[in-house]
C-alpha cells in the first residue's frame, strides 16, 4: 500500500497519510468486477452502492480497511441481465443483499504490496487478498482536503461462496477491481 522502496513493512509514516478515519469519496471510487460468459467472452460491470471506511494507525498492524456493497447495485450495462442477476436463481439478493470485507493484515515492500482480509457473501465467509497500487495522497482543489487513492486487485471463487449456479454459462472465477479514493480525516489537513 505504499511507494517507498526501502521499507520491507509498512508504516503511517512510509504512507503520508495521517492517522484517523478517513472517509470514502464515492464520486471517485468504485468497484468492478469481470466473468467469463461460455469461457469464451468477458462481461464486465460494477456495484454503485459501496461504503467503506479506511483507518490508518500508527503502523501496518493498525490499517484497517472495511467495506460493504450493496449486492442489488449490480450494474453490467444490460437492465435485463441485471434484472436476473438479482433474481433468486441468481444472486438472490433478497436473501444476499450485501457483500462485506474486514482487512486482517497489510504487508509488502517496494510498490508490491497486499491486503488480506475476510470477505463474506450470504454468511458465507472467506479469505481473500488484493494486490494493493498506493496512487498517492493530493489536495484537491474542490473541497480543500487532502485525498489519498488506491487500486486494489484480487478474485474470488464462486462456488467457495455457494454462487456455483449457471455452470458451463458463467466462470467460476470472478476477477475483481477497486479503485478508491479516501479523503484524509477534517481538521487533520496536512
Amino acid at each position: 500500500m505504499a511507494n517507498d522502496n526501502t521499507s520491507t513493512a509498512v508504516s503511517a509514516s512510509a504512507l503520508p497519510l495521517l492517522p484517523g478515519d478517513w472517509e470514502l469519496d464515492p464520486l471517485h471510487s468504485a468497484v468492478n468486477f469481470t466473468i467469463r460468459h461460455l469461457g469464451i467472452a468477458k462481461v464486465r460491470g460494477r456495484f454503485s452502492e459501496v461504503k467503506a471506511e479506511l483507518y490508518v494507525g500508527e503502523s501496518a498492524d493498525d490499517i484497517k480497511v472495511s467495506a460493504e456493497i450493496a449486492l442489488a447495485s449490480i450494474d453490467t450495462g444490460n437492465a435485463d441481465r441485471d434484472a436476473h442477476t438479482r433474481s433468486p436463481e441468481l444472486l438472490d439478493v433478497a436473501t444476499r443483499p450485501t457483500m462485506t470485507y474486514r482487512s486482517t493484515r497489510v504487508s509488502g515492500k517496494g510498490e508490491e504490496w497486499s491486503m488480506e482480509g475476510e470477505l463474506t457473501i450470504g454468511g458465507v465467509t472467506r479469505p481473500v487478498t488484493f494486490a494493493v497500487e498506493f496512487g498517492g495522497v493530493v489536495d484537491s482543489v474542490i473541497d480543500n482536503r487532502r485525498h489519498a487513492g488506491f487500486e486494489a486487485a484480487g478474485e474470488i471463487r464462486r462456488s467457495d461462496f455457494g454462487l456455483d449456479f449457471a455452470p458451463g454459462l458463467l466462470g467460476e472465477v470472478v476477477k475483481i477491481q477497486l479503485d478508491m479514493q479516501f479523503v484524509e480525516p477534517q481538521g487533520q489537513a496536512g
